[in-house]
């Protein structure tokens, strides 16, 4: 059988007439494994130029990686793409929790929308495919009233669903799409892309087709290994205890954590939102599809509604809500952040918004009109709730905030790009690039911008200094303050960050807890599980090439500013030492060589036998 029938059948849903049509998975895309490599691949020839991210012909993808709803550890993931409302170039955003093994389970592999319904709908589906519902009574409810209601109705609990809240209706730049209470595709506004075609959520039934089970000895076997190295792991217990936030206080002591709209790094008072604070207040762990890591927690905090059930916040909703923001109440954090995806948006952009409001206040750059009575000193948890409503709800200062921080640097003038903090239209994450010299050049060459998660440089840190003189040449690249052989370290982290994303694997396991940055694990667990017989060389191969196909999708769709650069701000202009202008460009010229891109960061045009690929509706 080949690769392409094994990934099971493509859903096209078009918003225009209403029609759902079950398609086979071309045999020219099998390629680019799967997932984020599929999406980019069809986007890539099917999105027309000049294509406003919120009209109709914006085409919204969501599709499971190669092991996406297998009997592999930790294959949860669905990746999600279209042109960004927020960036105005490729759109990409991952999400975990059940979604994508309950779409696979209906034997589909990806779902492409595209047009524009007239009324408020969700997508059903089930194993026969997809069907359109009216959910007018659904427009305007967040996104846990979205989902009780939609399984009240439907009398099916097990329902896995992905909704946008208010934000993605009122098309907030960086509307997000959640499933379950805290699982979130956040980043560059994919909620909008739903609410701009009226498409409030996507509901799916759990069918009955195995995708890759382990049935055999030896694919029992490969299953076995692989979740014995994830649980022996160094750091798997504390994870999943902890969580993400567990880590809180080592970025602090690494000394790379942005402070207050990152005009600081650190902070003394760090335990005072340690995320190893929540354990005590921890009714229930959970985690995704076949993860034995378990790293989520719903929560009931001392002080506030006793009753009121609260998750977890991961690593980033913790650093950016709190020291960002300059906010050092850990249940404020909390509460801020469990309204975030109760009302469909990213924390991340809409606490880098709130800083930079902040910021503007603090240096009298922000005009009186638009503060509006509003206290905006730092660590107002007051305030940030406000404006959080507000940028939900277009009114006041949120209103121009919500279309992130470098459209309302513009609208505010005087002087506001200058703090500004974002990466081609995207708002960084928590690390501050001046710190940590590869993931400020992660930042810069990431293809949805501004974002550690989508480069995720870990090695640079985590691997041994034997690793790096073994891999790289020299010993330094995993030295934070030196710009020697970082070129290197993010193809290997973009390349290897890729290839996970489009095998549907979680990168916590992958990356963090194994630090897998060759992949050698992953290939026996695909080749024992699937009896496909891939190497490391094709996957990296794969890899290679969807990083220049999202970096030439970016060129040929951008109308703002996409080179690959980091703010003024942060560049050293005091001596020769560290992040300068000099050193930020040896290190970026060195990873397009790397790349085997140009001087400019221009890959080759991609040669295919077959340049489209197209939809036929399933006899």
């Amino acid at each position: 059988m080949s690769l392409a029938k094994q990934f099971g059948q493509l859903l096209h849903i078009d918003l225009n007439s209403g029609l759902c049509n079950l398609c086979a998975f071309p045999e020219t895309a099998a390629e680019f494994i799967g997932g984020r490599g599929f999406n980019i691949r069809y986007l890539y020839h099917h999105l027309p130029l000049g294509t406003d991210p919120l009209a109709p012909e914006n085409i919204l993808m969501m599709s499971c990686g190669l092991l996406t709803g297998s009997s592999a550890p930790t294959s949860s993931r669905l990746h999600l793409n279209a042109l960004s409302p927020l960036t105005g170039i490729l759109g990409s955003s991952n999400i975990g929790g059940y979604a994508g093994a309950w779409l696979r389970s209906c034997n589909i592999a990806a779902i492409i929308i595209t047009g524009k319904s007239k009324n408020p709908v969700f997508l059903y589906i089930d194993a026969n495919g997809g069907r359109l519902e009216d959910a007018s009574h659904l427009w305007g409810r967040d996104t846990i009233e979205t989902q009780e209601m939609i399984k009240q109705s439907h009398k099916d609990k097990k329902l896995k669903i992905l909704t946008i809240g208010p934000g993605g209706e009122n098309k907030v730049g960086f509307a997000a799409i959640i499933s379950e209470r805290d699982h979130a595709a956040g980043r560059t506004g994919m909620g909008s892309v739903m609410g701009s075609k009226n498409l409030k959520a996507i509901v799916i039934s759990k069918g009955s087709h195995k995708h890759f089970p382990a049935v055999t000895p030896s694919q029992k076997k490969a299953v076995k290994e692989y979740v014995s190295l994830i649980k022996n792991s160094k750091e798997f217990d504390f994870f999943s205890k902890y969580g993400g936030a567990g880590y809180v206080k080592w970025v602090n002591d690494l000394g790379v954590m942005g402070r207050k709209n990152y005009s600081k790094i650190g902070t003394r008072h760090i335990e005072k939102i340690d995320g190893r604070q929540m354990d005590k207040n921890i009714v229930r762990s959970s985690g995704c599809f076949r993860c034995p890591v378990q790293c989520k927690a719903d929560l009931k905090l001392d002080g506030l509604d006793k009753e009121t059930l609260f998750t977890r916040p991961e690593f980033e909703p913790v650093l950016n809500l709190g020291p960002k923001c300059g906010l050092e109440d850990l249940n404020q954090i909390i509460k801020l952040d469990n309204l975030c995806s109760r009302l469909g948006i990213d924390s991340t952009s809409a606490a880098s918004a709130i800083a930079f409001a902040m910021d503007l206040f603090k240096k009298k750059i922000l005009p009186e009109n638009l503060i509006g009575g509003l206290d905006l000193s730092w660590g107002n948890a007051e305030t940030m709730e406000i404006l959080i409503f507000q940028m939900v709800e277009g009114q006041g200062l949120g209103r121009i905030l919500s279309r992130g921080v470098r459209k309302a640097a513009q609208l505010i003038g005087n002087g506001a790009s200058k703090y500004a903090v974002h990466i081609k239209g995207l708002e960084l994450t928590a690390y501050h690039p001046a710190a940590i010299m590869g993931t400020a050049l992660g930042y810069a060459v990431s293809s949805r911008g501004g974002d550690y998660n989508n480069v995720y440089a870990s090695l640079e840190y985590s691997w041994t200094k034997e690793e790096a003189e073994k891999e790289f040449g020299t010993c330094e690249a995993v030295n934070i303050k030196s710009i020697c052989a970082k070129g290197l370290v993010i193809k290997k982290a973009v390349t290897t960050n890729i290839i996970v994303d489009s095998l549907g694997l979680c990168k916590v396991p992958v990356l963090s807890l194994l630090k897998s940055f060759n992949l050698e694990s992953e290939v026996r667990l695909i080749n024992g599980l699937t009896n496909l017989n891939l190497s490391k060389k094709d996957l990296f191969d794969a890899g290679q090439k969807i990083a220049s196909l999202e970096k030439l999708f970016n060129i040929r769709h951008a109308k703002e500013d996409i080179k690959d650069k980091l703010p003024e701000m942060f560049m050293n202009k005091e001596n020769d030492q560290g992040l300068t202008l000099k050193n930020f460009e040896i290190m970026l010229q060195e990873y397009y060589t790397a790349m085997g891109w140009d001087e400019k960061g221009i890959p080759p045009e991609p040669v295919y036998k077959t340049n489209f690929i197209k939809l036929e509706e399933k006899k």
